[in-house]
């Protein structure tokens, strides 16, 4: 993946077997992920550590979350907020949930609302299941897939932002 072998962060430990399943954070800037983008900066994106070797602790990335108090800076008078969350299955058999919000540039009807959410439901899925999990978190992290949404949206009616504001991986808990 576009991470391969980096180092994310170093983490001190008595007993090898106490690293197993953590949950490491790390920014998006810190990354080197997005530029300088203000986007970059109130992401956060989260890997699991999934097994030791040596020195080394080797993670699997399980999903990403934009800071709640940037997504709430979408919110104006006389626009409207659509919230969706999203399940499916990538082209290599990963469950994948995304959760999107969308700003339209003024406020519209329910009619209008609901043809935004079925195009957004249809575009995800087709993005998401084209590609491998890697690269759709690629897609993701890199703003393209949101890109590719808004640009599916301002057909329908005049946009303001659309992000995926979270992702998550779904895995199955190994204790």
């Amino acid at each position: 993946m576009m991470l391969e072998g980096k180092d994310l962060c170093e983490v001190v430990t008595a007993e090898d077997t106490n690293l197993i399943n953590r949950v490491v954070k790390k920014n998006l800037l810190e990354l080197g992920i997005g530029g300088a983008s203000q986007l970059a900066m109130f992401t956060t994106v989260r890997f699991r550590i999934k097994d030791v070797k040596g020195q080394d602790a080797n993670t699997i990335l399980i999903g990403h979350e934009v800071s709640p108090s940037f997504i709430k800076t979408f919110a104006r008078r006389g626009k409207s907020l659509i919230h969706q969350t999203i399940d499916e299955k990538t082209k290599d058999g990963e469950k994948l949930r995304v959760k999107i919000i969308a700003v339209t540039g003024a406020r519209v009807s329910q009619n209008t609302k609901s043809n935004l959410r079925k195009a957004i439901d249809e575009e995800t899925r087709k993005m998401i299941g084209e590609h491998g999990f890697d690269e759709g978190m690629q897609e993701i992290l890199y703003g393209r897939m949101s890109t590719k949404l808004f640009n599916r949206l301002k057909q329908i009616t005049k946009m303001k932002r659309v992000e995926i504001r979270k992702s998550e991986r779904a895995e199955v808990f190994k204790a």
